[in-house]
C-alpha cells in the first residue's frame, strides 16, 4: 500500500484527535526519526528528477514544491520533510525569545471547507534553540534541498522595537539558512500586520541587510504578505521592499476573513488557511507579479489541494509553491502527487 492509500485508512483516526494534539504527536514521531536518518533521496525518486529542478535566488531547488512555515516551527523534523519529497523546507515562524503562544484551543479543522483556522500566536522555542538544532543539522551534511528560516516578532517586543527583534534573529540564524523570510503578516500577534506599511518594511529590511551583507554569502530576504491587503497596498509594499534589497515575496499568509464557509465559525477567530484562501491568494500573486515584473522571486502559497492548484499558482507568476493545509488533509503522499502532475 502506498502513502496515499495508508493515509486514507489512518485519517479518520487522526481526525478524531484534537488538531494540535495530532500535530504534536506527528512531530513527536518525526523528531527522533530525523535524528537518526538523513532523509536523502536518490535521482530515481520523482522528487529529485532533473526535469523538475528550479533555479531561483541563486539556489537550486530539486523541485518547486516546498513546505510552508508553521508546520515545523522549531526545525525538529527537517530530514523527515526532505524524505517526503519537498523541494525546499521553511521552518519557523521563530521569534527572538521563546514564547508559549496563545491559550488553547487554538487550532481548528473545517473539514467541509478543506480548511484550518489557527490562532497559535508564534508558539516556539526561540532563535537560540533553533540555532543549535540547525548547527547540528548542517554538521551532518544531509540536506539536499534549500532551507528557509521564517522570522517573526516576539509578542513582548513593542512594535517600535520590531526592527531590533528581526535583526537579532537574523544575526543568530541567517548564516544557517539558505534564505530568510520576514513574517509581518500573521494575524495572531497583536500589531504585527501594522508592520506592512511602506516605512516599516523599509526599516526592518534595512536593519537586516546590515548583518546580511557582512556574511560571506548574503542570503536572499523575502517578505510574507497578507491576503487581506488591498491590491494597491500589497504592490506598494512590494515595491518599497525591492528598493532596499528584498529578493521576493511569499503570497500569501492566512486570512482573517471567515465569511462564506460551509463550516460553522461562530466564536472562531484567527487565520484561515486551505481551499477557501486559494482564489484570493492566487489573484494577489498575479497582481504583484504584473506590477513588479519577472525578476523578483514569488512563492505562491494558500489553498493548494492538488496538482491543478500548483499549475494555477505557477501560471499566475510563482517561481515556487508551498503547501501546509493540503498536507494535513491529503497526507504524506501529497508532495509526489503534486510532482506527478507537473511531469
Amino acid at each position: 500500500m502506498n502513502a496515499t492509500g495508508l493515509w486514507r485508512l489512518l485519517r479518520p483516526l487522526v481526525f478524531r484527535l484534537d488538531p494540535e494534539r495530532a500535530h504534536d504527536l506527528t512531530l513527536g514521531l518525526l523528531t527522533p526519526w530525523s535524528a537518526l536518518f538523513a532523509g536523502r533521496l536518490d535521482t530515481r525518486d520523482i522528487a529529485r528528477s532533473p526535469a523538475l529542478a528550479v533555479t531561483a535566488m541563486g539556489l537550486r531547488f530539486p523541485n518547486p514544491v516546498g513546505l510552508a512555515a508553521g508546520l515545523d516551527k522549531d526545525a525538529r523534523a527537517v530530514p523527515a520533510w526532505q524524505a517526503l519529497g519537498f523541494g525546499f523546507i521553511e521552518v519557523g515562524t521563530v521569534t527572538l525569545v521563546a514564547q508559549p503562544g496563545n491559550p488553547r484551543p487554538r487550532l481548528f479543522r473545517l473539514p467541509e471547507d478543506g480548511a484550518l483556522v489557527n490562532r497559535m500566536g508564534f508558539n516556539n522555542q526561540g532563535v537560540e534553540a533553533m540555532g543549535r538544532r540547525l548547527e547540528r543539522l548542517r554538521a551532518r551534511g544531509s540536506l539536499q534541498v534549500p532551507l528557509g528560516v521564517n522570522l517573526g516578532k516576539s509578542k513582548v517586543t513593542p512594535a517600535a522595537r520590531a526592527t531590533e527583534d528581526y535583526r537579532r534573529g537574523f544575526e543568530r540564524l541567517g548564516e544557517l539558512a539558505d534564505y530568510v523570510v520576514v513574517n509581518i503578516s500573521s494575524p495572531n500577534t497583536p500589531g504585527l500586520r501594522d508592520l506592512q506599511r511602506i516605512e516599516e518594511v523599509a526599516r526592518i529590511l534595512a536593519a537586516i541587510q546590515g548583518p546580511n551583507q557582512r556574511l560571506s554569502r548574503p542570503r536572499p530576504i523575502l517578505i510574507k504578505l497578507a491576503p487581506d491587503l488591498a491590491d494597491e497596498d500589497a504592490v506598494a509594499c512590494a515595491r518599497a521592499a525591492l528598493e532596499v534589497g528584498c529578493a521576493g515575496f511569499i503570497l500569501t499568509n492566512t486570512t482573517v476573513r471567515l465569511e462564506g464557509l460551509a463550516s460553522p465559525t461562530a466564536g472562531l477567530s484567527g487565520g484561515l488557511s486551505g481551499r477557501p484562501l486559494f482564489d484570493r491568494s492566487t489573484q494577489l500573486l498575479g497582481r504583484v507579479r504584473e506590477a513588479i515584473g519577472p525578476d523578483p522571486v514569488l512563492i505562491g502559497v494558500g489553498g493548494i489541494m492538488g496538482p491543478e492548484g500548483v499549475a494555477a499558482k505557477l501560471a499566475a507568476g510563482a517561481n515556487l509553491v508551498q503547501v501546509y493545509t493540503g498536507l494535513i488533509y491529503r497526507g504524506p503522499g501529497m508532495v509526489r502527487e503534486l510532482l506527478r502532475g507537473l511531469m
